[in-house]
């Protein structure tokens, strides 16, 4: 066990970032991963199913990235729509932020927004006089990792084929491999967490332990819950779903219904109650997500796993390959 940032690095070539989208969301690679054995294979998205047994229940996070990226009609400021906190108030990141102090106005196409408030981690909370009409206005906000503007082509496949309850600056990305004939073949069930800005920042202090992690809205309905109390094993798909169930599970092994704000930062030696299985994709170094999987795994077979993952020219980050856990 690893409490030092540091050892949560790897080296990735920048030609294995994958900046757009497979041909098809079921082509991704799938490194399975067997924990118990330290050891794993190469296969294809499409063999998920294969991995599955009866009374296995496949949890998903049904969030929808919305187009939370704007920028003034005179060109100056870029926002990023962080957090709604009611029909025209934003928490936001604005640049550059010399021009966003208290009181001051931007019009993002024709709707004037003026600052309310500085918040102690440079976020903004903005007004608008009336609703954003974000379908017209806003862009996708893809990571800053693919180095590009968003295409039409993001539109549909930033998203996951579940998604319908609006919210998220970034896409669940481990769930970008399901198609809606995959879905139909497995026993599944939904929650829903929507993701911040903070899912890519990297660990900045040199113990994990100091890290203050960002909260993320959530909600855990009561079918999901008992659906997952009757399931042989919770296949998470993805560290968001992962955080929301290990967030609502009780001192007494139980889950707790419920929605509300979640902070937890789960890395080793942290021991799972709820989640048997994990998919998830290829994260960034010193991530918390990365942490996450390390946590689940083992640090050692986790970047021994990355390592191969590397030598065999997988596709890294969201729009890359992925790795199921076992």
């Amino acid at each position: 066990m690893s409490l030092r940032t540091s050892d949560y690095d790897y080296a990735l070539p920048d030609a294995l970032i994958a900046a757009h989208p497979p041909e098809r969301r079921e082509d991704a690679r799938m490194l399975v991963v067997h924990r118990a054995e330290g050891r794993w294979e190469h296969r294809l998205f499409r063999d998920f199913s294969n991995y599955l047994s009866d009374g296995d229940l496949v949890v998903l996070n049904d969030t929808r990235v919305i187009r939370a990226r704007l920028f003034s009609d005179d060109g100056r400021i870029e926002m990023l729509l962080l957090e709604a906190l009611g029909a025209t108030r934003w928490r936001s990141l604005v640049k550059p932020g010399k021009r966003m102090r208290v009181g001051s106005e931007v019009m993002v196409g024709g709707v004037v927004g003026r600052v309310l408030e500085v918040l102690e981690d440079g976020d903004r909370i903005v007004e608008f006089e009336r609703p954003l009409d974000l379908e017209r206005v806003g862009r996708l906000p893809l990571p800053p990792y693919m180095e590009r503007q968003a295409e039409a082509i993001d539109g549909e496949r930033y998203q996951t084929v579940y998604s319908r309850v609006d919210g998220s600056v970034a896409a669940p990305t481990a769930g970008l491999h399901f198609t809606p004939e995959i879905l139909v073949q497995i026993q599944h069930a939904f929650l829903t967490l929507h993701v911040g800005a903070g899912t890519f920042r990297p660990v900045q202090s040199e113990c994990i332990t100091e890290h203050v992690m960002h909260t993320e809205r959530f909600e855990l309905s009561e079918e999901t819950v008992g659906a997952i109390l009757r399931a042989k094993r919770v296949v998470a798909i993805g560290t968001t779903t992962s955080r929301v169930l290990e967030s609502c599970c009780g001192g007494d092994g139980g889950l707790k219904v419920g929605q509300g704000r979640t902070n937890i930062f789960i890395h080793p030696p942290y021991e799972f109650q709820v989640v048997d299985m994990l998919l998830t994709n290829f994260h960034l170094p010193k991530s918390t997500l990365l942490m996450l999987v390390s946590a689940f795994a083992g640090r050692e077979l986790v970047l021994a796993a990355y390592n191969e993952a590397i030598r065999e020219k997988y596709r890294f980050y969201s729009y890359g390959d992925c790795m199921l856990i076992l």
